[in-house]
C-alpha cells in the first residue's frame, strides 16, 4: 500500500479528523511556547505538517489491530503517535529513538520509551504486531539494515507503517544533512527499489501503490516535495 499527499488541503482536513476522533497528540500553542521557553518540560510533540501521514497510519491502526497489540514507534522523540496511540486506549505501545531526552515524552507512565537505534533494537525476535515510522526512514537510510530489523521485530502478519520525503522523479539532496545523517528524498524508482529489498526480507505491500503526485506542499531546506505513506505486511 502506497499513497501521496497531494496537497496542503489534505494536511489541513487531516488535522481535523484528528481533532474530531481525538486522535490528536499535539502540543497545542500555549504548551507549546511553553516549552520553547523552558516553562513546560519534554520535548514538543507533533507537527502539523505530519498531519496528514500521522492520521493515516492511526486510523490504518485502529482499523485493524485491537487494544492489547503491541506496537513500536521508531524516532519516538517528538513524535505524535505513540501519545495518540496511548490516548487511544492501546496498552503496549513502545517507543525507541537514540535521544536519551526520548524518556521526558508525555504518557511515559503508559508508553514504554527506550534510548536505541532502531536499526539495532533491543527488542525480542517478532515482538510487534505493528512498527510505526513517521519521516525517519529517510535519514540515515539504509535499506538492508532497516528491512532485516523490521522483519526479525514483526510477527507474522504484522505491519510496517512508514512515512517519508517523496517526489517521483529524482530530487538530489546533495550534502545536505539533518541529525547529522544524511537526507534523501525518494523517488519512485527509489521506492521500488525499496520494495524489492524489503520483499527479500518477507515484507510485502500491504495494498496498491499509488505513486503519481500533484503538488509539492513540502518546503524545507531549499527542496520542495511531498510525503509518501506506505504499508508493508509481513509474511509467514
Amino acid at each position: 500500500m502506497l499513497e501521496v499527499l497531494r496537497n496542503t488541503q489534505e494536511i489541513r482536513l487531516a488535522r481535523a479528523r484528528l481533532r474530531e476522533t481525538a486522535r490528536s497528540g499535539i502540543d497545542g500553542p500555549l504548551r507549546r511556547w511553553l516549552k520553547r521557553r523552558g516553562l513546560a518540560r519534554g520535548p514538543l510533540v507533533g507537527d502539523d505538517l505530519k498531519s496528514w501521514d500521522v492520521e493515516r497510519s492511526l486510523a490504518f491502526i485502529a482499523e485493524r489491530l485491537p487494544k492489547d497489540a503491541p506496537i513500536l514507534d521508531l524516532g519516538a522523540y517528538g513524535s505524535e503517535v505513540p501519545v495518540s496511540l496511548a490516548r487511544m486506549g492501546y496498552s503496549a505501545v513502545h517507543g525507541v529513538d537514540l535521544n536519551p531526552a526520548v524518556r521526558d515524552m508525555p504518557m511515559a507512565d503508559r508508553v514504554r520509551y527506550a534510548v536505541g537505534d532502531f536499526m539495532r533494537t533491543p527488542y525480542a525476535d517478532r515482538s510487534f504486531d505493528a512498527v510505526t515510522a513517521t519521516s525517519v526512514i529517510e535519514h540515515g537510510y539504509d535499506a538492508p539494515r532497516l528491512f532485516a530489523e523490521m522483519a526479525r521485530l514483526l510477527r507474522p502478519g504484522g505491519f510496517f507503517i512508514a512515512s517519508f520525503d517523496y517526489w517521483p522523479e529524482k530530487i538530489d539532496t546533495g550534502d545536505t544533512r539533518f541529525f547529522d545523517l544524511s537526507w534523501l528524498i525518494f523517488s519512485w524508482t527509489e521506492v521500488q527499489t525499496l520494495l524489492q529489498t524489503a520483499a527479500g526480507h518477507g515484507l510485502v505491500p500491504a495494498g496498491p501503490l499509488a505513486h503519481a503526485a500533484q503538488d509539492r506542499p513540502i518546503q524545507c531546506a531549499g527542496f520542495d516535495y511531498t510525503f509518501g505513506w506506505l504499508v508493508l505486511q509481513r509474511e509467514g
